[in-house]
């Protein structure tokens, strides 16, 4: 089996694309949305490949265990979302936030909803609403 680095990946609240999330699940009203129980962190130092965001959900058997409802967390490779331009963010956070499933219950949406289609006519729908 491959060894695989492990490098200190550091994390920090990302203020600046939480307002930019709200703005969108506001924008769009996905009253499914929960913005008081999803955080989007901004980490540095990822060895993952072609990887530019990742959204993690809390299993049902945690929410259980430690008695509290569902919460997402949405991540944001720094190194390359920030190198994107506005756009690109707007299409990346876009494609996060649609893994969270419509029971916010702490499970994953896959691609096989989750599609570059998908993602791209919520992108445009966003952008006729904020006209």
């Amino acid at each position: 089996m491959p060894k695989r680095k492990s490098g200190n990946i550091r994390y920090e609240i990302a203020d600046d694309i939480q307002a930019r999330f709200a703005d969108i699940v506001r924008t769009l009203d996905l009253r499914h949305i929960d913005l008081d129980k999803v955080v989007c962190l901004r980490s540095f130092g990822s060895s993952a490949r072609r990887v530019i965001a990742r959204c993690h959900g809390m299993s049902k058997v945690l929410q259980i265990a430690m008695g509290i409802k569902a919460f997402y967390v949405l991540e944001f490779i720094s190194e390359r979302f920030d190198a994107l331009g506005d756009r690109d963010q707007e299409e990346t956070i876009i494609h996060e936030l649609m893994h969270i499933p419509q029971n916010f219950g702490g499970g994953f949406r896959f691609h096989d909803h989750v599609t570059a289609k998908n993602v791209k006519l919520m992108l445009e729908q966003y952008h006729a609403a904020r006209r």
